[in-house]
């Protein structure tokens, strides 16, 4: 049973209450949102975290013992999730560190250990290091585990795998699960191929699109009802949603939500940029312009050039101490990458003409077959297609998906 709950104190302003049903034994309480414009693309403001809504989480939480996976985007205004849930008397047991850690500052792709939390003295549990799934010994003191972990609605970026290995140990091990919701920056649309699953990996784990338009909660509600883990039937999972969003907006993130997405330009930027990721490109990391450059040592085009350093978050960043030649996105507004609405190949198909050995154009181990979820992308590009042409060919799939989303979703859509 899906239960949506008001806020006695908020429901003038944000939501009505309804009820629906699932398959799933899932609690969660919905709302509607404000669809106030303040630039020329809406723009989510004055939101209300699933995180910040004591009222609704302090009562799913309180007598069990707790597990939390958060990291620094899990604030509280303010205050760390953590420091405001053991402030409140809250039986916190330890801590699961995702990609880039708890702190948020590791490189991308670095394995995180196992460690204890200076502060607060409680362990943290490594989930991007040996293993990426929760072992039945994490779960033997809890009750509940707390995912509040700020997304970018993309596939290949890694939270949402996390958050799949965490709801099946959980299952299996017959521990709640409590999502609380945070807005999806690249929430108001859904783009790219969908995953074939002969290309399944930590970087893309289900058949949804690069782009897939849900938010954390809204995805775990699918990951259920599509019976992606093991025992799904078996799951509890509780949901607290955000308050003044919807799918039409984007987001402001007060905080970089990983060490090289640093601004709104760069997180809106990033689906289209990812893929040369599985190239011989850069796309600024050891530079201040993380996901707002491309460029190679190889490339005979472009009008920018760049040397990326050793920087925090990026010690070992592609072609260090390598002159890149390419182009800057950093002057465009935002609101410019927004309004396409769609993951743009332009560039990439760009840069692949102009390398003068296409031949090294693509690494090697084709890892961009994974970020794309299928290598139909990569032979495209090599087969001189267009964009319209490539586009054309994602969306038999995106109708199909557009249909699953739609029973998941816990916000008015775009």
């Amino acid at each position: 049973m899906v239960m949506y709950i008001n806020s006695p104190l908020l429901a003038f302003l944000f939501y009505l209450l309804a009820t629906v049903s699932c398959t799933a034994s899932t609690n969660v309480d919905a709302n509607l949102q404000s669809d106030e414009e303040l630039s020329s693309f809406p723009i989510a403001t004055d939101v209300v975290m699933g995180a910040e809504r004591m009222e609704k989480l302090l009562p799913l939480l309180e007598g069990k013992s707790l597990g939390l996976v958060v990291n620094h985007s899990s604030m509280v205004g303010e205050v760390h999730l953590l420091d405001t849930l053991l402030s409140l008397g809250m039986d916190i047991k330890k801590i699961f560190a995702l990609e880039h850690g708890f702190r948020g500052d590791a490189d991308a792709g670095a394995l995180i250990d196992d460690s204890r939390d200076e502060l607060t003295g409680l362990p943290v549990i490594s989930l991007y290091g040996q293993s990426r799934k929760p072992q039945d010994k994490d779960f033997e003191d809890i009750d509940l585990i707390l995912f509040d972990i700020q997304d970018v609605g993309v596939r290949f970026y890694t939270y949402i795998s996390s958050l799949h290995y965490i709801m099946e140990a959980a299952a299996e091990n017959a521990v709640e699960v409590v999502v609380t919701d945070r807005p999806n920056p690249n929430g108001f649309y859904i783009d790219g191929p969908i995953l074939d699953e002969r290309f399944q990996s930590f970087v893309g784990m289900h058949p949804v699109p690069v782009v897939h338009g849900m938010t954390v909660a809204e995805y775990a509600l699918m990951i259920v009802g599509e019976g992606w883990i093991n025992q799904a039937e078996e799951l509890t999972l509780n949901i607290v949603t955000c308050l003044g969003y919807d799918h039409s907006m984007t987001y402001d993130l007060p905080l970089r939500p990983s060490p090289n997405l640093p601004n709104l330009r760069s997180i809106l930027l990033y689906p289209s940029l990812c893929f040369f990721e599985g190239t011989e490109v850069s796309v600024g990391r050891g530079t201040h312009l993380q996901f707002q450059l491309i460029g190679s040592p190889y490339s005979s085009i472009g009008d920018t050039t760049f040397t990326p350093q050793s920087l925090p978050g990026a010690t070992q960043p592609p072609f260090i101490g390598r002159e890149c030649r390419g182009f800057s996105f950093s002057d465009m507004e935002w609101e410019e990458v927004a309004q396409k609405g769609q993951i743009d190949l332009s560039w990439l198909i760009k840069m692949y003409e102009g390398f003068e050995d296409k031949d090294k154009f693509f690494l090697r181990n084709n890892f961009i077959d994974r970020l794309a979820g299928t290598d139909e992308l990569r032979k495209q590009i090599k087969a001189g297609l267009s964009e319209e042409e490539i586009r054309a060919s994602w969306q038999e799939g995106l109708e199909a998906f557009q249909l699953v989303r739609e029973r998941y979703l816990l916000y008015p859509d775009f």
